[in-house]
């Protein structure tokens, strides 16, 4: 008897180490599932939401104000139209959290689809604005004609509006969810677009900017920001891909449910909130005025 207890003790030892994992994996999910199926905690979750919004939407106003201050003789140059851009999208997204609640109970259903994805259009037509900015940085310094590159920022953005429309009129039409995968899908293949634009512009920049001599601080300070903002806005709108792919298929991934508001707040603070505040902060310096140094606005 001895030996038959000596042969089992060991037994039930060694099965000690996974039951561990596997009861800690238990209570993360439980926690998840208890944040993202509480009420108060979505409250808390979506208001502070709605105040990161707030906060980047009044930088950007602010920064859109010092700006007309400083150059008021100039109309809406490309730098103020993005500060503009940037306090619309981040405006709207925080009134969106705010009202959240009355947000989900829109209908016709088609109502809220159009609050949650027309900012997200809105996010993509600003920072392309960068994308045309840094296209015609780059073809101006190698003397090419830049006369197509506004005709095709405003073709491309209408081509993307334009299908947009049509799939929120086919889903209000005949609400399936094949229709709300299409819409997801297509957006994540915007996402990938400009994400592309930004490498190749961003990064066709960058190697230029690289070539100036070194001892040339203006060319440092413009090689970091760039590097930054190229950066930034790359993984920004890849993350952003991957997510919706995700979000597509996946209904766990659900993103305009109330029901995960843990991975709301993660993918709204990595896709828009994180990257438009540190790309305003490094895109912070204010024009020289008109007296000290010529301003060259890009129109």
């Amino acid at each position: 008897m001895a030996r038959i207890d000596m042969l089992f003790t060991p037994t039930a030892t060694s099965s000690e180490p996974s039951v561990v994992p596997a009861l800690e994996l238990t209570a993360s999910y439980s926690w998840w599932q208890h944040v993202n199926d509480s009420p108060p905690w979505q409250d808390r979750i979506f208001y502070s939401l709605a105040v990161l919004y707030g906060v980047v939407a009044t930088v950007a106003l602010v920064q859109l104000v010092r700006i007309q201050w400083r150059v008021p003789e100039y109309g809406w140059t490309t730098q103020k139209v993005f500060h503009l851009l940037n306090f619309l999208v981040n405006g709207v997204r925080c009134l969106v959290f705010i009202f959240y609640r009355n947000v989900e109970s829109l209908q016709p259903e088609i109502a809220r689809h159009i609050l949650l994805d027309l900012p997200s259009l809105a996010f993509f037509t600003t920072y392309a604005l960068l994308v045309l900015f840094w296209a015609e940085i780059y073809y101006q310094a190698r003397a090419v004609s830049t006369d197509e590159l506004k005709p095709s920022f405003y073709t491309i953005n209408a081509v993307v509006y334009a299908i947009q429309i049509i799939l929120w009129l086919i889903l209000w039409w005949k609400p399936v969810s094949v229709m709300v995968i299409l819409s997801k899908i297509f957006f994540a293949g915007v996402s990938l677009f400009a994400a592309l634009g930004f490498l190749l512009f961003g990064g066709r920049l960058f190697l230029m900017l690289q070539r100036f001599p070194v001892e040339s601080k203006g060319r440092r300070k413009k090689l970091q920001e760039v590097g930054y903002v190229t950066t930034i806005c790359f993984l920004c709108f890849l993350v952003r891909c991957i997510m919706m792919c995700f979000d597509a298929f996946d209904k766990n991934a659900d993103l305009d449910v109330l029901e995960h508001p843990i991975l709301n707040f993660i993918y709204y603070l990595l896709v828009e909130i994180l990257p438009s505040a540190l790309v305003l902060f490094i895109l912070r310096k204010l024009p020289p005025k008109r007296g000290i140094t010529q301003y060259h606005p890009i129109r």
